[in-house]
C-alpha cells in the first residue's frame, strides 16, 4: 500500500545541506514528490517541506535516515489529514477574445487571481491545496498554457490545544 507522508525538516541554513538531503533520497532510491525550502523566523535555520510516498517500510526508513544527518535539527512527520498544506502556482496562458471571459470565470470559481496581463497573455496565480492547483491546470487545458511554475507543497501540522 502506497502512503504519502509530509516531512517538515528544520536544518542549519548553510550551503550544501540541501544537496546532502537530496543525496540521501537519491542514494536509497526514495522519491521526492515535492520539495520546498525557505528560512524560518531564525535566519540560521531553514525549513524543508518534503513530500514523499512509499510503503510503510520506506516511510519509516526516510524518517530514520533524516534523523541521522548532522545538519538536521528536527524532523516532524505527518500525513495530509494532520496538516494544513498549500502550494503556490503561477500559470501563463495565451488568450483571445473568444476565451478571455471563460478564463476569467474559471479564475473566479477557483479563487485564482490574474496578476499580470498583456494584449495576448495572462498570468494567473493560485495559492491552494495541491489538488486544487492541479485542477486549475486541468481546467485551463482547453486554452494555450504557455508556462507553469509551482512552489511545491508547504505544510504545517494543524493547531492543537496541547501546543
Amino acid at each position: 500500500m502506497k502512503l504519502k507522508r509530509i516531512y517538515s525538516v528544520l536544518v542549519e541554513n548553510r550551503s550544501g545541506v540541501l544537496c546532502k538531503v537530496a543525496g540521501l533520497f537519491s542514494r536509497r532510491c526514495f522519491n521526492i514528490d515535492s520539495l520546498a525550502v525557505g528560512e524560518t523566523d531564525d535566519p540560521t535555520v531553514s525549513c524543508m517541506t518534503i513530500v514523499s510516498s512509499g510503503d510503510e517500510r520506506t516511510i519509516e526508513q526516510i524518517e530514520k535516515q533524516l534523523n541521522k544527518k548532522l545538519d538536521i535539527i528536527k524532523v516532524k512527520t505527518f500525513d495530509e489529514s494532520q496538516s494544513i498544506s498549500r502550494e503556490l502556482m503561477l500559470v501563463k496562458v495565451k488568450y483571445n477574445k473568444g476565451n478571455r471571459r471563460d478564463i476569467m470565470e474559471t479564475c473566479e470559481i477557483m479563487k485564482a487571481d490574474i496578476v499580470d496581463m498583456s494584449k495576448t497573455h495572462m498570468m494567473i496565480q493560485i495559492c491552494d491545496i495541491p489538488e486544487r492547483t492541479a485542477l486549475l491546470i486541468t481546467m485551463l487545458q482547453s486554452v494555450s498554457i504557455v508556462e507553469v511554475a509551482r512552489t511545491g507543497t508547504l505544510a504545517l501540522p494543524k493547531c492543537s490545544e496541547n501546543e
